[in-house]
């Protein structure tokens, strides 16, 4: 396939991005996450949709054709990269929340533990109040699932409000990033392709710096632990792991990648066994310690089993409700979950720890009883750090592009008029974006037949 050369020059794709990361933060402030008492009239509503999705086309492409320009003869350097993730990510700094509600209900929650309120027995109703009123009903009496560790950072987040959770969500960030360079170069992938798809994912804009979501705290400590796992440092990797798991319990499954490297470096027929039950017990140890620490007592252990939306579009959820049996099509997922850790685990030493981990944490995510876009970067940040070349690179960035299109930006399932609104402005990005790559400079080079 040729491409223009001015489509892939990366200065182009960094400015091409920037516009369409303004108009998703333009968009946004008729059709974001709003507060309710600010939420935009019919006709304001409408545009900020329209534009949003405008924008959001523009900022998916700017992505896909900078990824090829990382893969090409002159590839962009990291520090190019790094500031054109800068340049993208301002605007949606500086907007306000978009394609999930749920920073509302971190302050909720962080408020609630503030006033000692168990938050692993009550939702957001036990509160009350105008900024419980900001929670979706379907959430007004479900406990909160994450740990204590979070708990925590959302309390001491609360009196800045979403900026205090915005600047939690961007200190995440800057952490996952800063290790997913080591991890990158620690597993011999490419820097600059696991920037390009771990970093400036239009995922991790939208959901992370956009949506403020503390699967970003959950990622920057999983990074730390496994950095410090290769960096033989045992010990301090599985504490690291165990509060990234107190912050969301999928990052429980990096425990059995520190157990893994730990057992490489020791001698005997039993290492692993020996190097999983230390590795065991330091997560029990930091469990007790941070949980009294945060004197949020146990609860979280059983709010794990809060329950998802009826309505989740998982697809263990969709085939249950197409077929009458939910409970069984969820067994099956869990059973199929468990079946792929078994087959991963064991094709451990030919795969990497990471990129297993990577694969591990894709089948959780898309298996598992409920899924939302943003849950994709937890396999994709291992994943960008540590996958060779290939298949499961373009089918990530093939994902991440049709997953970034899967949420509105008010967060809400959308109706008919939403759908018309999103396609209508997307359709007219599309249209600007061919009409453009018409009227390049017909010079053309080889585009390369893989992703990074």
């Amino acid at each position: 396939m040729l491409v223009p050369d001015a489509i892939v020059d990366p200065r182009r794709c960094r400015w091409l991005g920037f516009a369409g990361s303004v108009a998703v933060a333009v968009g946004g402030l008729t059709a974001g996450a709003l507060p309710v008492r600010d939420a935009a009239g019919p006709y304001g509503g409408r545009l900020g949709l329209a534009g949003a999705y405008f924008g959001l086309v523009l900022l998916i492409a700017a992505w896909w054709w900078l990824g090829r320009a990382v893969r090409g003869p002159a590839p962009p350097g990291e520090r190019f990269l790094l500031v054109t993730l800068g340049i993208w990510a301002m605007p949606l700094v500086l907007g306000p929340p978009l394609f999930s509600r749920d920073v509302y209900s971190y302050l909720v929650q962080g408020t609630m533990a503030a006033a000692h309120m168990d938050v692993y027995a009550h939702g957001a109703d036990r509160l009350g109040g105008p900024l419980a009123a900001e929670v979706p009903p379907i959430w007004q009496h479900t406990p909160t699932p994450y740990g204590p560790v979070f708990l925590v950072v959302a309390r001491a987040a609360v009196p800045l409000g979403i900026v205090g959770m915005r600047l939690v969500a961007l200190f995440g960030v800057a952490l996952m990033i800063a290790f997913l360079l080591v991890l990158a170069e620690r597993c011999g992938t490419d820097r600059s392709a696991a920037l390009w798809l771990g970093a400036l994912n239009p995922l991790l804009l939208l959901h992370l710096v956009a949506g403020a979501h503390n699967d970003a705290v959950m990622l920057g400590l999983l990074g730390a632990g496994l950095v410090a796992a290769s960096g033989r440092w045992p010990v301090s990797a599985a504490v690291l792991v165990t509060l990234a798991a107190l912050v969301k319990v999928p990052a429980a499954l990096g425990l059995f990648v520190v157990a893994s490297i730990w057992s490489n470096r020791l001698h005997g027929r039993a290492r692993l066994v020996r190097t999983g039950l230390a590795t065991l017990a330091v997560a029990v140890a930091t469990t007790v310690a941070a949980t009294a620490a945060t004197g949020t007592g146990y609860g979280w252990i059983g709010a794990l089993g809060t329950p998802v939306s009826a309505h989740n579009w998982s697809l263990t959820g969709t085939l249950g409700r197409l077929t009458g049996a939910v409970p069984a099509w969820r067994f099956l997922g869990v059973a199929a979950i468990a079946v792929v850790l078994l087959l991963v685990w064991r094709r451990r030493h030919g795969l990497g720890p990471v990129y297993a981990l990577g694969l591990g944490l894709a089948a959780v995510a898309l298996l598992g009883p409920a899924i939302r876009p943003w849950y994709v970067l937890w396999a994709l940040f291992p994943i960008a750090a540590a996958a060779p070349r290939g298949r499961v690179r373009r089918w990530a960035a093939v994902g991440s592009g049709v997953l970034a299109l899967a949420v509105l930006p008010d967060g809400f399932t959308p109706d008919v008029r939403q759908l018309v609104l999103a396609v209508s402005g997307g359709g007219l990005a599309a249209l600007a974006l061919l009409t453009w790559r018409a009227v390049a400079r017909p010079q053309a080079v080889d585009a390369p037949g893989t992703l990074p």
